[in-house]
């Protein structure tokens, strides 16, 4: 039987992509140069990755890429990337108390990285068990996965750029990316512009903190590691406390820029270029700015009437406005986007306020921005489809479609979003059976809440749980099979479900 795909165009591609992630470790590279910590790791890392990356691109000198091969490259560069990302944690690791040295832990950090869900099993944080240039590196994949791995190489590989609208397209988070520019190469250019310019912005606030004498932690290192984990809502930090680690002033500056990751990055090419309506006008921008801001309210209002403990690693929030409102503001700016970071214990919560986070993470960040979830604009379609459902069942003879900004939705995307939508909940509660399960199978004992919070965070790309996976826990405990599961939703999770399952099926490689 001859196949629907060309094997060898798509490797060659794959490797190509590869070969550009060698460059990426550079990064690190000179961070062990400077402190002198495992140069010999990034060195090896390097040329391994170049020498698989070249073998592969020699599969097909001239690849040509149609739909099916640009699905297959999408879903199999996300998880390639992942294991060559993961080798530097085996070879850091050898020798050591590390827990990364097992392969099957350090597939999970990597994974966790590159897609963004800041889901950690590296036990102790600390530049005294990891070197600085592999924490650098568990931030710099955050960084590299949250615009788009395959987005950054059609801004700068003409061979993608041929199909750049279909890659993006399955690439890109959340449905209908806009087209900024004549040339899909230029609109993924102006992408990696707003996301960088953001990145820079936000460290050199950060360190000019610290320089002021506002923030004694954040020193350049930290800087630059926060830098790379939040715009890609990532959540990874080299610090065991999270953002709580840093000042009240700190932690302010955090908020506006997860909220921005959770923005559609196309509208901030638009406020650029001095058109403030298109922002201030787009439908979902304002029911995700409404949703913040409600749920920030209600969970500041529970936190200052002392529903959560008094004391928590942020401060006092029972009867203290302040510090009940940065609290509320920085969980509901960190979960609804799937950010992960965190400044205070939230899984010692009462249940009123864990609802309110619980529910939070189910929501997800806007469409064209690192966030991870289900998707703003996907619960304003399924709720005006559920309005139109119940309006026809009262009155068969009106036609109802839906709108969005203006627009009407045609039915084939609507039809998407419910599928889409279906597949998340289904995967979700499948996995959440799964792990309670296979927790039993090996004696480990893991709550409903936990088993809910672990499918939730590692499908959304969320990162921390309630229970033992609150944001200062990690997922260390949970048997082999779990987490390759686990690996398994993150990588579904944030190519958006349809993707990788349309490669699991038979009719995809048929022709």
């Amino acid at each position: 039987m001859r196949l629907r795909v060309d094997l060898r165009a798509t490797g060659s591609l794959v490797g190509t992509v590869i070969k550009y992630l060698a460059v990426a470790m550079a990064v690190p590279l000179v961070v062990s140069v400077v402190y002198w910590e495992d140069v010999w790791v990034f060195a090896v890392s390097m040329a391994f990755a170049v020498g698989v990356g070249v073998g592969l691109e020699r599969l097909d000198p001239d690849p040509d890429m149609k739909a099916a091969e640009a699905l297959l490259l999408v879903a199999a560069s996300w998880l390639v990337v992942a294991i060559i990302a993961a080798i530097p944690y085996v070879l850091a690791g050898y020798g050591t108390a590390s827990t990364l040295a097992n392969p099957v832990n350090a597939l999970f950090e990597s994974m966790s990285g590159v897609t963004t869900t800041g889901a950690t099993v590296m036990g102790e944080i600390s530049t005294d068990r990891h070197s600085h240039a592999v924490l650098m590196w568990r931030q710099l994949t955050q960084w590299l996965g949250g615009m788009g791995i395959i987005v950054l190489m059609i801004a700068i590989l003409p061979e993608l750029a041929v199909n750049g609208a279909e890659l993006m397209r399955q690439e890109a988070p959340g449905p209908g990316l806009q087209k900024l520019t004549p040339r899909i190469a230029e609109t993924a250019r102006v992408l990696w512009l707003v996301y960088f310019g953001f990145t820079i912005l936000l460290t050199l606030i950060l360190y000019g903190l610290h320089l002021a004498g506002l923030a004694p932690n954040m020193n350049l290192f930290n800087a630059v590691a926060h830098g790379f984990s939040t715009l890609p809502t990532g959540g990874f930090s080299p610090q065991a406390d999270s953002i709580a680690a840093f000042s009240a002033v700190v932690q302010w500056v955090f908020i506006p820029f997860m909220v921005v990751a959770g923005t559609n990055f196309a509208l901030f090419w638009h406020l650029l270029d001095g058109d403030i309506r298109t922002l201030l006008g787009d439908t979902e921008f304002r029911v995700y700015a409404g949703a913040l801001a409600v749920l920030t309210a209600v969970l500041a209002s529970l936190l200052y009437s002392g529903t959560a403990p008094a004391q928590e690693l942020g401060g006092i929030t029972q009867g203290n406005t302040g510090n009940a409102l940065r609290q509320a503001a920085f969980q509901i700016g960190s979960l609804m986007n799937s950010t992960g970071f965190a400044t205070s214990d939230f899984a010692q919560w009462d249940g009123p306020a864990q609802a309110v986070l619980l529910f939070t993470m189910f929501i997800g960040g806007s469409a064209g921005s690192t966030g991870g979830g289900i998707k703003v604009v996907r619960w304003i379609i399924v709720i005006k489809a559920a309005r139109r459902e119940l309006l026809e069942a009262s009155r068969p003879d009106v036609v109802q479609p839906i709108r969005l900004g203006g627009n009407v939705v045609d039915e084939e995307s609507v039809k998407g979003v419910l599928a889409f939508t279906l597949l998340y909940i289904a995967l979700f509660a499948v996995a959440t059976m799964f792990f309670v399960l296979d927790g039993l199978r090996v004696g480990y004992e893991l709550s409903v809440l936990e088993a809910m919070s672990a499918s939730l965070a590692t499908l959304g790309n969320i990162g921390p749980g309630f229970g033992s996976l609150g944001p200062f826990g990690s997922y260390l405990d949970f048997p082999a099979e779990t987490k390759l599961v686990m690996v398994v939703l993150m990588w579904v999770g944030r190519l958006e479900i349809i993707p990788v399952l349309a490669v699991f099926t038979g009719a995809f490689w048929k022709r």
